[in-house]
């Protein structure tokens, strides 16, 4: 029975009470080095410095006492509008108070690299725009008058250390904060600040036509009028602007979905190193109030080839090369793993931080992620079809680089008939996972196809002969009686995984069993049409629980129904999916179906990723 699509009210009761804003209205701001997530009250309560997955200095987000930067109106918490600059990772809120209008711009700062040596640490070389170090925040009062109001309490280490604020000059505009072992914060602003313990605070009244600003800094760069925040900010916009101009996309009302998806891609890398993070955020969680909390703050091999190809799809050749030149560092250092630190860290592990309240009391919140050193197969045929995406010819693979491609596709030969954890970790008992196998076959049917290409004939006819062998063993062993692939081998539960089949070109759309897995997956692995990626009731994967639909796995079905034909439901899904986008269009891991509320870290590189090919197809298969 279909379930109904109206909301759950005992969900919507929930997060109208809660304190914490919804997962899906939180702006994301990016440098290419950190991040940050900015509530919708226009408090920063998300930042990590110096880099990305390093410890908080704002981390409200998982706990209210662990430290924010508000730059607002005093007594409006709501406003009336946000939206990205068009073409760019800048926020602009608009707010509407009792006595006038403000306008309020924020951007993590991007400038043209104006160095000439190396900088120390940076395995690849600096782009035109680099970071900047600085969170910049303008105002302007367009009409009336508005009290604005700013504060800023940094608590480093994920609010375990507060810091103590100093006034660095004669007047009231420059302070300093300053805690052991942490980057030192540096304060400018036009407003007169007051500075006691931990926190510094301002209040002043801006008139029609008046601005004022802010910049909290961590590096050598900083600005000390509105003009010069101005001009930092609109710098910033040009530059987000001048790298989205290379993209390529199709003149279709879908596009802004398209253009948002690659901003938080890039977004999300890490420039020095060219990786590109799961998401942003460490222990979101997947159930409400629950355990399935992660930090995903790393990169994982399971999701390069899918990055690449939508890198290579849009027309980014140049970061497609930084992350496969990522790629390339993380095999060379040591056996390959399922995921690596955003700078090619091999040790990741986890522990929790139970000082931390939680995201809307998800307990516990966790750093590190001790999935790292698990068994899954699945990342020998993502790599491999990584190195297929990236080399055009085989010729162009040198010496070493085939060494180290023909041992990818070794170890894929040396583990494919064992159990292991599954594309989606599982903690439960390993288990000869249906897309495990399949990925182990794609290892070495790309491993193959270079080997022909490099006039390899008795190694290529090797390989083939061990990728029937695997073909031919998932086709007899992890098909039901239906015809329907499941998610391991003698059992009868649906995976969402199965949709790599002929995504991945193990069997051909056409193939009948193909047809009754998307079929039966759209159909029986669904809420309201969205996909799960596993009932939890019938897969032990060591945690209590359910969780919401997977989005990836929905765009993943989009695609699927592209590819074999049911064009209007894959037209129709991937409408109702976009429907479910954030107000600025970004998506965390997964979504409520009874609510429509996203749930998991955010925003989700994966999610957009799968968006991106989602949308292509169903564009494609319009306009054939």
């Amino acid at each position: 029975m279909p379930v109904s699509t109206a909301p759950d009210k005992a969900a919507i009761t929930a997060m109208s009470a809660s304190e914490f804003p919804p997962i899906a209205d939180y702006a994301f701001l990016s440098d290419c080095s950190t991040t940050a997530l900015i509530s919708p009250n226009g408090a920063v309560e998300w930042l990590c410095l110096p880099r990305a997955d390093s410890p908080s200095v704002f981390g409200t987000l998982l706990d209210r006492s662990a430290g924010f930067f508000r730059f607002g109106p005093a007594h409006t918490h709501v406003p009336a509008q946000r939206r990205y600059e068009a073409g760019s990772m800048v926020l602009e809120t608009t707010w509407f108070t009792a006595t006038g209008w403000m306008v309020v711009r924020d951007a993590l700062a991007m400038g043209p690299w104006q160095g000439e040596e190396r900088i120390a640490g940076q395995r690849r070389p600096p782009g035109d725009f680099t970071a900047r170090g600085m969170l910049v925040r303008s105002a302007y009062c367009m009409a009336g008058q508005v009290d604005l109001m700013l504060d800023c309490m940094p608590l480093f280490d994920y609010g375990r250390t507060a810091g103590s604020w100093v006034y660095a000059a004669d007047g009231y505009g420059h302070a300093t904060c300053e805690a052991d072992r942490f980057p030192a914060l540096q304060l400018y602003t036009s407003l007169n600040l007051g500075i006691g313990g931990a926190r510094a605070v301002s209040r002043t009244s801006l008139h029609e036509g008046e601005h004022a600003f802010a910049a909290l800094s961590w590096g050598e760069f900083s600005v000390h009028s509105a003009e010069e925040a101005i001009a930092e900010i609109d710098g910033t916009t040009s530059s987000w602007r001048d790298w989205l101009r290379h993209a390529k996309m199709p003149d279709h009302p879908w596009r802004p979905y398209l253009e948002r998806s690659a901003l938080t891609l890039k977004g999300l890398s890490y420039a020095p190193s060219g990786a590109i993070m799961a998401a942003a955020t460490t222990s979101l969680p997947e159930t409400p109030g629950g355990e399935r909390n992660w930090d995903y703050r790393f990169t994982w091999i399971r999701d390069s080839a899918f990055m690449l190809s939508a890198l290579f799809q849009m027309g980014f050749d140049w970061e497609a090369f930084a992350y496969f030149a990522f790629i390339t560092d993380a095999l060379a250092a040591g056996p390959l793993q399922i995921m690596y630190g955003i700078d090619a860290e091999r040790n990741l592990d986890e522990q929790t931080l139970d000082h931390l309240h939680g995201y809307d009391g998800a307990q516990p919140v966790r750093v590190g992620n001790g999935a790292y050193n698990q068994r899954q197969h699945d990342v020998w045929g993502m790599a491999m079809e990584s190195v297929a995406l990236h080399f055009d010819k085989a010729a162009e693979i040198g010496p070493v680089a085939w060494q180290m491609i023909a041992k990818l596709v070794e170890n894929a030969l040396q583990v494919w008939r064992e159990p292991d954890r599954g594309i989606w970790e599982i903690r439960g008992k390993p288990r000869h996972f249906t897309a495990s196998k399949v990925m182990c076959w794609v290892a070495v049917d790309r491993g193959v196809k270079l080997a022909a290409g490099r006039a390899q004939t008795e190694l290529a006819e090797r390989w083939r002969a061990a990728a029937d062998e695997i073909h031919a063993d998932v086709c007899a062993n992890g098909v039901d009686a239906r015809g329907v692939f499941v998610q391991h081998y003698k059992g009868k539960a649906l995976d969402a995984s199965a949709l790599l089949i002929p995504l991945l070109g193990f069997l051909p759309p056409d193939d009948e069993r193909v047809r009754a897995t998307v079929l039966a997956i759209a159909d029986e692995l669904s809420r309201d049409g969205l996909v799960l990626r596993y009932r939890t009731e019938q897969t032990d994967d060591g945690l209590s629980g359910e969780e919401g639909t997977f989005t990836i796995c929905s765009f993943w079905l989009v695609s699927a129904f592209a590819m074999i034909g049911e064009t209007d439901r894959a037209r129709a899904l991937c409408a109702k999916l976009l429907s479910f986008a954030s107000p600025l269009h970004l998506y965390a891991e997964e979504i409520e179906a009874e609510s429509g509320r996203h749930l998991g870290n955010f925003p989700q590189a994966f999610t957009h990723l799968a968006l991106i090919d989602a949308v292509l197809r169903v564009i494609a298969a319009d306009q054939a």
